[in-house]
């Protein structure tokens, strides 16, 4: 483990010269070719290898960034500090329990695992290990979702629209786990409070699993969720929409555009609507590379990730409630013979 790698508290923090982060991802994919290049851009880091069983998207990545390459991640155990686990999802709880167990941090991709159970097996892990568990749920450093936050403050209803056209990639998981788990998650964190009860009603169109699907959500505290997901639709969405009780919030996450409407004020410019409405186009920004540079962050000092392995459980729970309710809602339709 490097110095700058250690927890508060520990010696590391007392060297004068602080040692790179020893980096690797494993996936190099689509997305996981994104993960090692930003690895390899950022500062006090050292990205060492990529792993991937597949030669030619090793051979790729590897050449690119001129690192090492191996087909087995096994061979990194122990000699990395920091990794991505940037796979399918049937293998996140292995590849992240070896790396955890070897003493390193994990950045798991979502959904954190296949099951709760594996969730929850890695969260007791980490712990005991004292290393950084962070999933990636990366609208959570979306421009428009940071910009949106100071006005959070009890919210009534939201509205979640995620569409995208159908792509072969990603269809390992149904469309809750693929697109919808991201609303889920950003849903729950604004809510803060538990979940009373789920509607939802899907269908596969394309794939074997669950193309396109609609949940309502209610939380004890009143707060009604809409959210709709589609890997079928003819065009790229992706949009949020929260109501208060004395302000609205509209967010397009794939723009970075906020317009927020509030109630006029006492002290406020007459006009003609009784709201004022403020709209403000964000910088586009690079929601990986604040990701991955705040995963870094936390292995350097310890705090807690902004998106933890507790946050990937529960969006993984609630997922899995509303798959559950939309195969059961597709049994109870099928054709009996």
């Amino acid at each position: 483990m490097t110095a700058d790698a250690r927890p508060d508290g520990e010696a590391g923090h007392n060297t004068c010269v602080m040692k790179k982060i020893r980096a690797a991802v494993i996936g190099v994919g689509y997305l996981g070719r994104f993960h090692a290049q930003k690895y390899a851009q950022a500062s006090g880091c050292e990205l060492v290898a990529v792993a991937d069983a597949r030669q030619q998207a090793r051979d790729q990545v590897g050449g690119e960034l001129g690192v090492r390459t191996v087909a087995d991640y096994r061979e990194l155990l122990g000699s990395v500090d920091a990794v991505s686990v940037v796979t399918q999802t049937p293998a996140h709880f292995e590849i992240t329990r070896d790396f955890l167990n070897a003493g390193a941090h994990v950045l798991v991709e979502k959904p954190i695992t296949e099951t709760a159970d594996e969730a929850r097996e890695l969260i007791a892990l980490a712990e005991r290990q004292q290393r950084i568990l962070q999933v990636g749920h990366l609208e959570r450093f979306n421009a428009a979702i940071l910009a949106a936050e100071p006005y959070l403050h009890s919210p009534r209803f939201i509205e979640c629209h995620r569409l995208a056209p159908y792509r072969e990639r990603g269809t390992d998981v149904n469309v809750v786990l693929d697109l919808m788990i991201h609303d889920i998650d950003i849903v729950q964190t604004m809510v803060g409070a538990p979940i009373a009860t789920i509607d939802a009603v899907g269908t596969p169109v394309f794939s074997e699993e669950i193309d396109i699907c609609n949940a309502r959500i209610r939380f004890t505290n009143g707060c009604v969720a809409n959210a709709t997901a589609s890997r079928v639709s003819l065009k790229t969405e992706r949009k949020m929409r929260v109501f208060e009780d004395d302000a609205y919030l509209s967010l397009d996450l794939q723009q970075k555009i906020m317009t927020l409407i509030r109630k006029r004020g006492p002290t406020d410019a007459p006009g003609p609507l009784p709201v004022n409405i403020e709209e403000q186009s964000l910088e586009q920004g690079d929601a990986l590379k604040a990701e991955i540079e705040s995963f870094l962050d936390c292995v350097r000092t310890g705090k807690p990730p902004v998106v933890s392995g507790e946050a990937g459980l529960r969006a993984l729970e609630t997922a899995t409630r509303i798959t559950e309710q939309v195969h059961k809602s597709l049994a109870e339709r099928a054709p009996r013979s």
